[in-house]
This record gives C-alpha cells, sequence and structure tokens, in this order.
C-alpha cells in the first residue's frame, strides 16, 4: 500500500490558500483573454487529447459585436459553478451507489483540473462525468462509459473525448488519499484509548459514520487542496464527537501526537483543525435557481452564436 508521506498527491497536490487563489485568478484571467481575443472561451476536445481553441474572426465588426454581449464570469461565479458540480458529483456518486472513497476520487480530480483550467473553457458539466469515470477505472470498480451515461441521460462520447485532457491535467497522478481510511484507522486506536466496552463499541460506531457524512461535506470545500487526509479525518472526528461525546477529544489528541508525532504540539494541529471547520462552516451549496444567470454568461462566453439565437426566439415570441 502506497503510502501518503511520499506520494505525489503530498509533494504536488497540497497548497497553501495564497496558491489556490493565484491559480483560480490565472485561469480566469487566460479565459478573458480568449474571449476578448476571439470572442469565445471553448475549448473542444478530440478522443486523442487534442485541444481546438476559438479562432480569431476576419470580420472586425462581427468580432467587435461578439465581444461586446459576452461578459466573462467572475472568479467568485466560476467557485459557485464548481461548487455546484461538485454537489452533483455526490448526487451521481450516490445514485450509482458508489463508495466514498470513489466519490472522493472524482471530488479531488475534479478540483485538480479547474486549478489548471476556468469552467469558460471546458464546462464543468462534462468534466464532472470524466472524473467520475476515471476514478471509477483508478479505484478498480470499472463502470464503462456508456452505462455512467445512460444513467444520468449523457452523451457518453463526451466522457470519453475528455479522457486524456483530464489525465493530462491532473499530470497523471491518478493515487489519491481521502479521509475515510484515516477515519477507520483513528477510530481503531480510539477502541484502545477508551477501553471500550459493547455500548462504547456502539457509540464509536455512531461517531465513525457521522465523522464520514462530514467528511462527504469536506470533501466539497478547499480542505482537500490544503490539508492531509488525517488532518481531515480528526476535524472530522472532532466535529462528530462534539454530537456524540464518546472521548475527550483533547486528551486523545495529546495521547496520539505523543506516540506519532512527539515533536508536534497539540496548539498547532488545533489550529489546523479549526481551519478547516471554518471551511466547512463557510461552505456553501448552489441551487439549480441560483446558477441561472451564471449558467447564462457561462453560455455566452462559450458559444456566442447562442446569444443571437436567444434574441431571435424572443423577437419571434414577440411578432
Amino acid at each position: 500500500m502506497a503510502d501518503f508521506l511520499t506520494s505525489t498527491h503530498r509533494a504536488k497536490w497540497i497548497f497553501t490558500p495564497q496558491d489556490l487563489k493565484e491559480k483560480y485568478k490565472a485561469a480566469n484571467h487566460r479565459a478573458k483573454q480568449m474571449l476578448e481575443k476571439y470572442g469565445a472561451t471553448r475549448v473542444d476536445v478530440d478522443l486523442d487529447g487534442s485541444l481546438a481553441y476559438p479562432e480569431l474572426q476576419n470580420d472586425p465588426k462581427d468580432n467587435a459585436e461578439k465581444h461586446s454581449r459576452s461578459k466573462p464570469l467572475k472568479i467568485d461565479e466560476e467557485q459557485l459553478l464548481r461548487a455546484f458540480y461538485e454537489f452533483k458529483i455526490q448526487d451521481v456518486c450516490d445514485a450509482f451507489k458508489f463508495p466514498r472513497k470513489i466519490q472522493a476520487t472524482a471530488l479531488i480530480y475534479f478540483k485538480r483540473f479547474y486549478l489548471q483550467w476556468s469552467v469558460m473553457e471546458h464546462h464543468p458539466k462534462d468534466i464532472m462525468l470524466t472524473c467520475i469515470y476515471t476514478a471509477c477505472k483508478a479505484e478498480e470498480n470499472h463502470v464503462s462509459a456508456e452505462e455512467l451515461g445512460k444513467g444520468i441521460d449523457q452523451d457518453h462520447q463526451v466522457i470519453l473525448n475528455n479522457e486524456m485532457i483530464v489525465l493530462q491535467s491532473l499530470g497523471f497522478d491518478l493515487i489519491v488519499y481521502s479521509p475515510y481510511r484515516s477515519i477507520d484507522g483513528f477510530i481503531d486506536d480510539m477502541e484502545d484509548f477508551i477501553y471500550s466496552n459493547n455500548g462504547q463499541l456502539q457509540l464509536l460506531k455512531d461517531l465513525n459514520e457521522t465523522a464520514k457524512m462530514v467528511a462527504d461535506k469536506m470533501m466539497r470545500s478547499e480542505a482537500p487542496l490544503l490539508f492531509s487526509p488525517g488532518q481531515l479525518a480528526l476535524a472530522a472526528l472532532r466535529r462528530s464527537n462534539e454530537e456524540h461525546q464518546v472521548v475527550d477529544f483533547e486528551r486523545y489528541l495529546h495521547n496520539t501526537l505523543s506516540r506519532q508525532h512527539p515533536a508536534r504540539p497539540v496548539p498547532e494541529l488545533t489550529v489546523y483543525l479549526n481551519a478547516i471547520d471554518q471551511l466547512v462552516n463557510n461552505l456553501v451549496t448552489p441551487t439549480a435557481a441560483d446558477m441561472k444567470h451564471i449558467d447564462r454568461k457561462l453560455k455566452y462566453c462559450r458559444d456566442p452564436g447562442s446569444h443571437e439565437k436567444s434574441k431571435k426566439r424572443k423577437h419571434r415570441s414577440k411578432d
């Protein structure tokens, strides 16, 4: 079994909050420049992973008109759109009854992809499906693209077309670590810590299940890009323990760190756990109604011709 400490996950995919801001800003800026220059932002992908970018229009007047009517998404609008589709990833995984590990892997792939790209370049609805498909293959729970597409009424060819660009954007780093295995490990450790009897074993079971539900929510925040799976697991268990009151959590942290990381003080770890809690508290789950305006802007950025079609439809309806 690979180890997180020596993994590419730890070496390449854990960032600071400032790192994330800069990456989101750079992707948004690139898409804005594309919109200003070409009047569109959509990047088409062929099955072999080759990309087709928008082309400069020969007619300067037509180009100017496209620029004037298409407004780029703001960084916070991109964030809301990603959050909406991260929730959708969990919905799709639940519908297929995929295990939590696949759901978490798909979410991490999705998050990593949009550190490289703007939603204006690649629509998250398409990338979401390819991330789920790739996660199933990586976790050896194979579901065909046809089956996945049919299950949610989407063209399976879109899933396959985006596979190579997703793999390339992930740097082919497909082994990822989620907090669920760590939660199980800490629960086993707690059994010894509290010298559990039968009654307490049931309490630990409840603690475990609630912690995993907390972790489900955590996976939709930026926490998986900022903290290790062990830190995420402890934050989820601490939050769960506030509800179930199974262990003296502060004492458990002191005990665990003294055995496993004697050089790390508990207050330092507590700062990390508090930061994770804050990310979960601030998590927003946008609704389809919230997305209406952003979806319309995204559509006009990616396909400016849709704006003219919409205007013609409105004109005909008035007639």
